[in-house]
């Protein structure tokens, strides 16, 4: 039997770099549930459904903050199966001549990263890509005590409160508190 072959599709590059983006997260792996698809997980639960080589690009992500602003595209639909409901967004560019913005969609990789992965691979990350960075860049640089929101968490789990009650300035006054 002959072997099929690929035919290059003019997003592939896109497609390679974006996967490579998504890799370079904390526990990232590949995960192909199904034919078609070879998505990018981190501990075994998507966090962006991606196309193939040699298919137009297709990307979804859980985008729980920006859903609604991404919507308003005109490429931009709910993910089907009930997913748009949480908050997925699926990108569809079938036209090969339409520009396509990929530090966008990096961020929008960033933003289902941490909206899927767990707690303690998110506190690693510094403040959220914007697609311009690599999560390698941001991750490691945050230390519990100076990147905002994940400081407040740190603080919220060692004082016992929950993290969304927890202030990155808390930290601060109680060290103050205690030096007098």
């Amino acid at each position: 039997m002959a072997k099929a072959t690929k035919t290059k599709h003019p997003t592939d590059g896109i497609l390679k770099e974006l996967r490579e983006f998504g890799l370079a997260y904390p526990g990232a792996h590949f995960k192909s549930p199904w034919p078609g698809h070879m998505d990018l997980a981190v501990n075994d639960k998507t966090f962006a459904y991606l196309s193939i080589e040699g298919e137009p690009l297709g990307i979804s992500c859980k985008l729980p903050r920006s859903s609604e602003v991404a919507l308003m595209l005109p490429f931009c639909k709910p993910t089907a199966y009930g997913l748009g409901k949480s908050g997925w967004v699926s990108a569809s560019f079938e036209e090969p001549d339409v520009a396509i913005d990929v530090a966008m969609l990096k961020a929008w990789i960033d933003e289902s990263y941490r909206a899927q992965a767990p707690k303690k691979l998110v506190a690693s990350l510094g403040a959220p890509v914007t697609g311009e960075s690599a999560p390698a860049e941001a991750a490691g640089k945050a230390t519990g005590k100076t990147a905002g929101k994940v400081a407040g968490k740190t603080a919220g789990k060692a004082t016992g409160k929950t993290a969304g009650k927890a202030s990155a300035a808390k930290p601060a006054k109680r060290a103050a508190a205690k030096t007098r």
